[in-house]
């Protein structure tokens, strides 16, 4: 009896200490959104993968859970991204063709600090890949 007392409490506490970590993550996850709307991101890119931009084409930028899958495990993805963010991309080198409507991202220096910019970025590449 003791025994399962002490597991019980042990799982109640695991459940306790979790809590504010997952209470975190949806409050972190809410300050990026409200960062990604303030910048003007929200305006060309989505969160989700799927959803439609003018006209029913594909949305002007590329889904942020695709951009987690597509730099996945790219050490590099982080700085390279925070560089597109900040400079521009090139509307000759789209990588893009099919997901997204936009040929190139504008740059958004007079928007977004950098450094907002690089925690973005970060969250963006923590976001887990779309469901299929």
């Amino acid at each position: 009896m003791k025994k399962t007392l002490t597991m019980a409490g042990l799982a109640t506490l695991a459940c306790l200490a979790a809590a504010p970590f997952a209470a975190g993550a949806a409050t972190r996850d809410d300050a990026m959104v409200a960062l990604a709307n303030k910048s003007g991101c929200l305006v060309c890119h989505h969160v989700e993968p799927g959803a439609k931009g003018p006209d029913g084409l594909p949305p002007i930028g590329p889904a942020w859970r695709d951009v987690a899958a597509k730099y996945k495990g790219i050490k590099s993805a982080q700085a390279t991204l925070t560089g597109i963010v900040m400079k521009g991309s090139n509307p000759y080198d789209s990588h893009w063709k099919g997901q997204a409507s936009g040929l190139a991202m504008p740059p958004n220096a007079v928007a977004i600090k950098e450094a907002d910019a690089k925690r973005l970025v970060g969250w963006i590449l923590a976001l887990e890949a779309p469901k299929k």
